[in-house]
């Protein structure tokens, strides 16, 4: 396709091969999945941040990473959004793992057998894991808890935007010190970040750049001091290409670039 095309392309917030500026995080969650997936050693990660601070493009990138090292272990990804009510995350575990559909305590007490009988390592992530809070916060307590049952086999990643959430809705966990989750933050991208991240997304589109360096940097600046989030600093890059690329094509405002196919 064009150029503009390519810049389009490049421009989604789709998984990358590389995160920059997430290579400690990366890290960290590599090693929690080595030390309790390959390990089998049942935990808990709570992994906090605002939106678009690569919390979930990171860890996806991790579980494309370490397919191989988890091949002996179930991986369960589920997003809470999806759910209609908290209570339904225990029918979707239980559809995962093969079990009869049950709501209710019965449901909850067929998934707490099946998770600490023998057999392989669970690796449980839950997206948006602030949907399944609840008024006695049972529902998060449960899934929390359910690692440090004896012969547990489950290791469970959540992720939401709230740093808080395990402080100040999960308080009972931190009487039991084995029993609180690790911690993992992401904090929002700087404007140096963000305008790395820019730089070489565009960077793969050949030819002459589609928008330049002051560009680039001025929307790093504009959304680094609102949010840090770098789907909106995505966003902002691809939608003033489509405004080029409309330009261009009715001849109006601008005209091919010199010596381009554009």
């Amino acid at each position: 396709g064009t150029c503009y095309q390519q810049a389009k392309r490049v421009l989604h917030a789709a998984v990358p091969d590389r995160l920059h500026a997430r290579e400690r995080e990366t890290g960290i969650i590599q090693q929690f999945l080595r030390d309790h997936v390959c390990g089998h050693q049942p935990g808990s990660l709570y992994i906090s941040g605002p939106p678009g601070t690569g919390k979930t493009a990171c860890l996806s990138r991790v579980l494309l990473d370490c397919k191989a090292e988890l091949t002996g272990s179930k991986t369960i990804v589920l997003n809470c959004m999806a759910l209609s009510s908290p209570a339904g995350i225990f029918p979707a575990m239980a559809q995962e793992l093969g079990l009869p559909g049950a709501t209710g305590r019965e449901g909850v007490r067929r998934l707490e057998k099946k998770l600490t009988a023998q057999g392989p390592m669970v690796l449980l992530v839950l997206d948006e894991l602030d949907q399944l809070e609840t008024k006695g916060q049972d529902v998060l307590y449960t899934l929390f808890e359910w690692p440090q049952l004896p012969g547990s086999r489950l290791v469970l990643v959540g992720l939401a935007n709230a740093l808080d959430l395990t402080d100040r809705s999960l308080a009972r966990l931190a009487a039991c010190p084995a029993g609180s989750p690790q911690l993992l933050h992401f904090s929002p991208y700087t404007r140096e970040q963000l305008t790395a991240i820019l730089t070489e997304r565009l960077g793969q589109v050949a030819g002459n750049p589609v928008l330049d360096a002051a560009a680039l940097q001025f929307c790093a600046r504009k959304v680094s001091a609102v949010s840090g989030d770098a789907r909106k600093a995505l966003d902002v890059c691809r939608r003033a290409v489509e405004v080029v690329e409309l330009e261009v094509r009715s001849q109006t405002l601008l005209k091919p670039l010199p010596g381009g196919e554009c």
